[in-house]
């Protein structure tokens, strides 16, 4: 079977296309990757609210225990978050809207280690860990920056990117 000239083409065409994307940053992340890799027991006592659905922990370099490169971007530390039974979300501390906006690191914060929210104090915007770290008011338009989460044994967290 013979391939028209205008077909070849047209393959080369998107060959090149998705060549020139996959090594794009991704437009709705606007926080910069930083290596991420580290583990957490969690029958330790600064994470025993991610034992209960809906709990959540900061982890910073001071809390990490079993790895490095746990501050997230900056320096401003993960926020854990456990959704189901075995699942953990995992949350870059940085405000996606204020890096976007000005490229400013702000540290976003939560009210206590049951909140359902995360706040920005400078932009207003209020982010929801529950769904994925979902902006729900303010002004902010981009998710949170999540790493991937794998639980071992049923008690320690491994927190990382592709990075």
């Amino acid at each position: 079977m013979d391939i028209g000239p205008n077909i070849r083409i047209f393959f080369l065409g998107v060959v090149m296309a998705l060549s020139l994307t996959c090594c794009e940053r991704n437009s709705n992340d606007p926080i910069p990757n930083v290596y991420v890799n580290f583990s957490i027991d969690l029958n330790r006592i600064e994470f025993n609210s991610l034992g209960t659905l809906g709990g959540s922990a900061i982890v910073t370099r001071k809390t990490n225990n079993f790895g490095s490169r746990a501050a997230g971007y900056n320096n401003n530390g993960i926020l854990v978050y456990r959704s189901l039974n075995d699942e953990f979300l995992a949350f870059d501390r940085t405000c996606p809207h204020c890096y976007a906006e000005r490229e400013a690191s702000v540290t976003i914060e939560t009210e206590d280690s049951f909140s359902q929210e995360a706040i920005c104090p400078a932009c207003g915007t209020v982010y929801s860990p529950d769904m994925n770290g979902m902006p729900k008011e303010g002004p902010g338009r981009y998710y949170l920056k999540n790493y991937r989460t794998r639980l071992d044994n049923g008690r320690y967290l491994t927190v990382w990117n592709n990075r």
